[in-house]
């Protein structure tokens, strides 16, 4: 039987895998994880923020440059990180891109859950609220997407899935938080059938669009990068995609800064796709089958997984 989880028993994470595992991850440097790049894997790095930042804002552009109104494209987009956001709407309104005009979509990743419903905008850490503020109210009228092209899983989430059969979703991007999650596919609570073992890699890929519940990790890390440590603040359900909708997404594109997970979760997950080592207490991990995934790396954030006491 695989050990307890020192963070939370009760659950599934990356602290109940075999050593050795953690121990080759530990090892890496960052040259040794721009080598982990293969076929259907690809690592990327670079070595200024603004280079970061700009290359993820320009994957918006080109996903929407696709689209066309007899075939619609978009992208899945996250809030974590937000710092692309902005310079979407930069770029859009100085290409004059008419985002009705081309049929272009978007999709939220996520969305946080009060008794049993996805919170409104009035929420202060609600997502859809933050993609408007910082992204979509910023374009220019006459350019903006239309608001029906805007689609978060707040309602019916099965149509929400449905959505990714009707528009080709040309990339997903997403960070990756403290527990290795993507959107919010965090690992599972150990109990009934996954008591002794996590689901396997073919279960946890059958979860589409749906409710979840947060790994106690994921609510400390969001109380620490948004809600300034206040963790009564941050609900503990969400709704996510899920790796049904990712797997019809063309691309995964996974964008690091160093910001949100640490130098040993980033170096973790690359190596796990790297070496095709699905395993769902590490949901990222399960990225290891999907054909085009890309990691993108801010080299000075990667840091080291050395000791140094503060």
């Amino acid at each position: 039987m695989r050990k307890l989880s020192c963070v939370a028993p009760e659950w599934w994470d990356y602290t109940t895998l075999d050593m050795d595992i953690v121990n080759d991850a530990a090892r890496l440097t960052p040259q040794d994880l721009q080598q982990l790049s293969r076929p259907g894997f690809r690592v990327v790095m670079y070595d200024t923020i603004e280079e970061f930042y700009l290359a993820e804002a320009l994957e918006y552009i080109e996903a929407w440059k696709q689209s066309t109104p007899d075939n619609p494209a978009g992208i899945c987009g996250p809030i974590g990180p937000t710092e692309q956001l902005p310079l979407v709407a930069q770029l859009v309104n100085a290409m004059d891109l008419n985002l009705g005009r081309l049929g272009a979509h978007f999709w939220g990743m996520d969305e946080w859950v009060l008794d049993g419903q996805a919170v409104g905008m009035d929420h202060p850490l609600s997502f859809a609220k933050t993609n408007n503020e910082l992204c979509f109210d910023r374009i220019r009228d006459e350019l903006k997407l239309p608001e029906a092209n805007m689609h978060y899983p707040s309602g019916d989430l099965a149509e929400h899935s449905a959505l990714y059969d009707k528009i080709r979703c040309v990339v997903m991007q997403g960070g990756q938080g403290d527990v290795k999650h993507w959107a919010f596919n965090d690992p599972v609570r150990r109990t009934g059938p996954y008591q002794d073992a996590p689901p396997s890699p073919e279960q946890y890929r059958q979860l589409g669009t749906r409710v979840v519940d947060l790994h106690p990790m994921t609510v400390m890390q969001n109380a620490r990068t948004s809600g300034g440590g206040n963790i009564s603040l941050v609900p503990t359900q969400a709704t996510t995609v899920g790796p049904v909708e990712t797997w019809k997404s063309e691309k995964v594109s996974i964008w690091q800064a160093g910001c949100h997970d640490n130098p040993f979760g980033m170096r973790l997950t690359t190596l796990m796709i790297s070496k095709r080592l699905p395993d769902s207490a590490v949901p990222m991990s399960l990225l290891a089958d999907h054909p085009n995934v890309q990691f993108n790396f801010f080299r000075p954030g990667l840091g080291t997984c050395e000791v140094e006491m503060h």
